[in-house]
C-alpha cells in the first residue's frame, strides 16, 4: 500500500502543486470582480491571503512527520509548498501595507509596536524571507547542506509566530484559528518525539 502510494505520488508533476497553490489567489481575484468580499473587502483579502499562507505552511511542516509515521513521501513537493506559503505571506503583508495602511510608514511602525499580533506576524514574515530566497539549488550549493538546513529551522519559530498572530487577531472564540495553532504545535512536537522513521520501506528515489 505504502509503495503504491509513493509510486502514484512520483507520477504527479511538481507543477501540479504550483497550479493548486494558485487556486486560492484566483478565487480572491474572482471575488474582487464579482463583489464577493463582503462589507470590508480589504480586510477580507488580507485575512484570506494570511490564512492561505498558514495552511501551506502547515502543509510543509506535515511532510516530515508523515514520512516518519507512514513512509509516504511528499518530499518532492515540500519546496513548492514552502515557496507558495511565502508568496501568500508576502501578498498578505503587501495588502496590509498598501491597501490597509496606504503606505503610511510611521503609522505602520507605531501599530507594529503597539499591537503584539502585528509584531508576531511581521516576525514570522521576516523569518520566512531568507527561507524563500534560499529555496533553490544554487543557494544550497553556495551555503552547503548543513548551513542551509540550520537556516531552514527558522520555519519552526516562524510557524508558531504566524499561528499566534492569527489567534491574537480574533475578537471572539473561534474554533478555526485554535485548531490551526494546535495542529502546528502537534506537527512541531511530532518532529521532536519521532526523530527517526518508524518501520517502513524507504521509497525508491525518483
Amino acid at each position: 500500500m505504502q509503495r503504491a502510494v509513493n509510486d502514484a505520488l512520483r507520477r504527479i508533476p511538481v507543477p501540479v502543486v504550483w497550479l493548486a497553490g494558485a487556486v486560492p489567489f484566483a478565487l480572491v481575484i474572482w471575488d474582487i470582480f464579482t463583489g464577493g468580499l463582503g462589507v470590508d473587502p480589504v480586510a477580507e483579502i488580507e485575512h484570506r491571503l494570511g490564512r492561505t499562507a498558514l495552511y501551506f505552511l502547515a502543509g510543509g511542516l506535515a511532510v516530515t512527520p508523515l514520512l516518519r509515521l507512514t513512509g509516504i513521501s511528499l518530499m518532492r513537493f515540500r519546496r513548492a509548498l514552502g515557496v507558495i506559503c511565502f508568496a501568500y505571506a508576502a501578498l498578505h503583508v503587501a495588502t496590509w501595507v498598501v491597501m490597509d495602511m496606504a503606505l503610511l510608514w510611521g503609522q505602520m511602525g507605531r501599530d507594529i509596536v503597539k499591537r503584539p499580533y502585528l509584531l508576531f506576524g511581521m516576525g514570522a514574515f521576516l523569518m520566512l524571507l531568507p527561507l524563500a530566497v534560499s529555496s533553490n539549488n544554487l543557494m544550497i550549493r553556495k551555503m552547503g547542506g548543513q548551513a542551509w538546513r540550520q537556516l531552514h529551522k527558522l520555519v519552526y519559530p516562524a510557524a508558531l509566530l504566524a499561528a499566534l498572530h492569527w489567534l491574537w487577531t480574533i475578537r471572539v472564540t473561534e474554533i478555526t484559528p485554535i485548531f490551526w495553532v494546535a495542529a502546528i504545535v502537534l506537527l512541531l512536537a511530532l518532529r521532536l518525539v519521532i526523530r527517526r522513521p518508524l518501520a517502513w520501506t524507504r521509497p525508491r528515489r525518483a
